[in-house]
Formats: structure tokens, C-alpha cells, sequence
């Protein structure tokens, strides 16, 4: 049995159209990470193997593995020479875009199911090492710092300024750190409802002044950043929301993947400005509407 990543195209009005159906995993695909150019696609399978995809083809362009050890996450670097991945053996490894393994890091690194994030010079890569710490390692300087946390963590993302980490926590809390220097916890995020699965939150908007998350509740839910204040919720999923991605480019764009098979993509849109499910919210960074352009 194989398993496909369905990959869409959003055009800048909104508009949705599938682009590819990328198949070749043996295992369903966990992680998935784009080059900064926007031509190659990254795909992980579960403990299985990495995938790299030319974007505007569909074609497989190299299938990146180990023997004896799944991978379970995958990365690219910023100036997208190589690609980095943590294996269930909790190692991190980097490779060269011919499959040549370039550089590897064992030990207390990762775990069996982790994000991984890197800074935009590439300097430092962060994981999670156990439950409750995320590991920042610097590749050149050789050194290690610590994220601890009180609770279990279920995933985090990094700030496109390489300054804050968000980590969604087993609890119903997602923390922001300053890792810029010395760490530590500048802003907490609650409302959102998380009792069984993984949930993801990321930054957005103008300067990455939003905080959005997926719920159990069927909502998206978006805090300003600074002060922590929930602004507003997102209704029209029918199950979980598990995962919301805040457009790089365009800011007034989020798109959330739910349990109900559905990935809704929201934004302004001035004809559904003017109707009742539209969703005006105000903050010291602006402001946002939000509205589902229907189209899932």
C-alpha cells in the first residue's frame, strides 16, 4: 500500500485547484517541509524514510534513508544545499542533496515522533530531546541550551526572526520563549481546547504579531503575540483542528487541516466582508477578517 500527499495550489484571490498527488510512501507521511525557494517538497513517512519532490513536476527526486532506523522528521537547510532529519534511533542527521550523509549527532537528541526547526543562518538546530525539553544546538560552537518545561511537549515551531520558539504543551497552553541570548518564557496562550491529539500552533501575520492554533473544540483560535490576549475563533470545521499555517507572504491568509477531512483557507474577501460569518478582529497590530473562502 502506498500513501500520497495531496498538494493544492492557492492562487493570490483565494482560489484552490490540486496541483499533485505525490505517491511513494510506505507509511503515512508525518512531516513535510518546503526549500526556501518554493521548488522542492520534502516528505517524511513515519519511521520510514525522506522523499524530495520538484515542486512544479510532482517527480521524485531522491528518497533519503538509513539502514536498520526510520526517520521521523524532516528540514532544509536555509540556503537549501542539504536537508536534515531526526531518526528514531533519537540521532539527527544531515545529508547532501546526493544522499551522501554529511554530518550526525547521537545520543539524547530526539525523539521518536519530534519537530525540528533550524535558524535562517543555520547555525542552530532545535529538537525535542525528552518530553518535557527541547534541545538548541549550536552546529558550529558545539555547545547545547535547554528549554525545560513542566509538562509534556506536543510540538513547537520557530519565529521566522530566529527569536522565539512556540511550544504546545500536553496541558491547555502554548508557551512563547525568547531564545534570543538567555532563555525564557515571555507569554503563555490558553483558551484552546487539547485533551487526546497533537496540535499545532504557528506565528502570522504582519510581523508575526498573531499567535493561531487548532483546537479540539473545531475552532482556530488566535491570540495577539504581545499581550496574549485572545482575539478571536475561527468556526467551521466539524471535527478537530490539528494543524494551522499562517501564509509567509500573504498575511491576511491561514490555512487549518482538521479530523473532518477538510483544510479550510481563510482571509479577507470584501464579498464575505458583508456577510454575518464573517469575522472582524481588532489589536494593537492591526487588525484581521477573517472568513473560510468555502473551498476545501
Amino acid at each position: 500500500m502506498l500513501f500520497c500527499l495531496i498538494f493544492y495550489q492557492v492562487s493570490a484571490n483565494g482560489e484552490v485547484s490540486l496541483k499533485h498527488k505525490l505517491s511513494g510512501h510506505h507509511k503515512p507521511v508525518s512531516s513535510v517541509s518546503w526549500s526556501s525557494d518554493d521548488h522542492k517538497l520534502l516528505t517524511c513517512g513515519v519511521e520510514e524514510s525522506v522523499r524530495c519532490w520538484d515542486v512544479a513536476s510532482g517527480e521524485c527526486l531522491h528518497v533519503y534513508e538509513k539502514a536498520g532506523v526510520g526517520l521521523v522528521s524532516c528540514g532544509w537547510s536555509p540556503d537549501g544545499k542539504w536537508i536534515f532529519s531526526g531518526v528514531n534511533d533519537r540521532s539527527i542527521s544531515v545529508w547532501g542533496l546526493d544522499g551522501k550523509e554529511i554530518e550526525c549527532w547521537k545520543g539524547q537528541r530526539t525523539l521518536r515522533i519530534s519537530d525540528l526547526e533550524i535558524t535562517s543562518d543555520g547555525k542552530e538546530i532545535m529538537s525535542i530531546s525528552k518530553e518535557t525539553a527541547i534541545l538548541i544546538l549550536d552546529r558550529e560552537a558545539k555547545s547545547e541550551r535547554v528549554i525545560e518545561e513542566d509538562q509534556t511537549i506536543t510540538s513547537f515551531s520557530l519565529s521566522r526572526d530566529n527569536r522565539y520558539l512556540l511550544v504546545n504543551l500536553v496541558g491547555q497552553e502554548i508557551h512563547l520563549w525568547n531564545i534570543d541570548g538567555d532563555i525564557n518564557l515571555v507569554a503563555k496562550y490558553k483558551g484552546h481546547k487539547r485533551t487526546r491529539f497533537v496540535i499545532k500552533s504557528c506565528f502570522g501575520g504582519s510581523e508575526q504579531a498573531f499567535i493561531a492554533s487548532g483546537s479540539e473544540d473545531s475552532q482556530v483560535y488566535i491570540w495577539h503575540r504581545g499581550s496574549g490576549e485572545l482575539i478571536g475563533t475561527l468556526p467551521g470545521h466539524s471535527g478537530s483542528v490539528n494543524c494551522v499555517s499562517w501564509n509567509p507572504v500573504n498575511p491576511h491568509m491561514l490555512a487549518s487541516a482538521s479530523d473532518d477531512g477538510t483544510i479550510r483557507i481563510w482571509g479577507l474577501n470584501s464579498h464575505l466582508q458583508q456577510q454575518k460569518k464573517q469575522q472582524q478582529v481588532h489589536s494593537n497590530g492591526g487588525s484581521i477578517a477573517a472568513a473560510c473562502n468555502g473551498r476545501t
